[in-house]
């Protein structure tokens, strides 16, 4: 009788290192937290993490335009636990509408599986998507706090007068818009304080001003955009006493790249002003 258990003990606890081995798979990923703004659907845990602290997301919008969000980003995998309550990817993605709607949110569209939303409050844009997958056993959630990348390159007068003496351009990067938008955003003084000590302090030189976008959104939507932004350039300086006599505006999209569109870091540089020597 005790040589038939000790067979059986050692089957006992293999099986209880296996329950214990399931149970601490179903736990969140080590440093992980819900994001303030949203919970997560109940019997769901996370299964895998990321905080970006700047990049792109381009949300699927059904029956929408196309939408670019930039900013702080985090991603987020949800699993089902084992023996947890079986929920349609239906059910889940109204949860996530209404909650957004709750919290002063417009749903800008989706279907049966997905939903993407944006939550302005006070002046700050994020934006919300949830995906399901697998009947509803995944799902994904990304949140962007839409801000402005840190510019660690700031326009500088002297180095700008020096470029142009030598290849007949420069380009500024610190003039900040919104996604979309050709409305200079305030944080952008400093760039146009020394582009317009760049033209003071050089009376006789004359500008094309050509804006530049990245590749997201249409070939018409980004050459319209571009140029409208280069616009912008020249009556915010014209605003700050520079001749609008000096100053001549253009757009160009995406058709000169100075980096890869396939990284959000080539984006960044491709989205950009350039002060071309008439």
């Amino acid at each position: 009788m005790m040589k038939r258990i000790s067979y059986i003990l050692p089957g006992i606890l293999l099986i209880s290192f296996l329950t214990v081995g399931i149970a601490l798979a179903q736990t969140d990923v080590p440093g992980s937290k819900d994001h303030p703004l949203v919970t997560r659907m109940p019997d769901y845990y996370i299964s895998q993490y990321n905080v970006s602290e700047f990049g792109g997301f381009d949300p699927t919008v059904i029956g929408g335009k196309e939408v670019h969000w930039e900013g702080k980003v985090y991603s987020y995998d949800y699993s089902r636990k084992e023996g947890g309550r079986q929920i349609s990817m239906l059910q889940i993605v109204r949860n996530y509408e209404t909650a957004i709607k709750k919290a002063g949110g417009k749903i800008l569209g989706g279907d049966e599986r997905r939903v993407a939303a944006e939550i302005r409050k006070e002046g700050v844009l994020t934006g919300v998507y949830v995906e399901v997958f697998n009947d509803g056993m995944n799902y994904s959630l990304t949140i962007v706090e839409s801000q402005a990348m840190q510019q660690e390159v700031v326009a500088d007068a002297k180095a700008m007068r020096n470029e142009i003496a030598d290849v007949g351009k420069t380009i500024v990067y610190g003039i900040y818009f919104d996604t979309g938008s050709n409305t200079i955003k305030p944080e952008s003084e400093p760039a146009l304080a020394e582009i317009v000590k760049l033209l003071s302090g050089s009376p006789e030189l004359k500008v094309y001003i050509v804006g530049h976008t990245d590749n997201v959104g249409t070939l018409e939507s980004n050459l319209k955009l571009s140029a409208d932004r280069a616009a912008s350039v020249v009556k915010a300086l014209v605003a700050r006493g520079v001749a609008a006599s000096r100053l001549k505006s253009a757009g160009v999209g995406p058709y000169s790249p100075v980096a890869s569109n396939d990284t959000e870091g080539g984006k960044a540089k491709n989205r950009r002003v350039e002060f071309v020597k008439q």
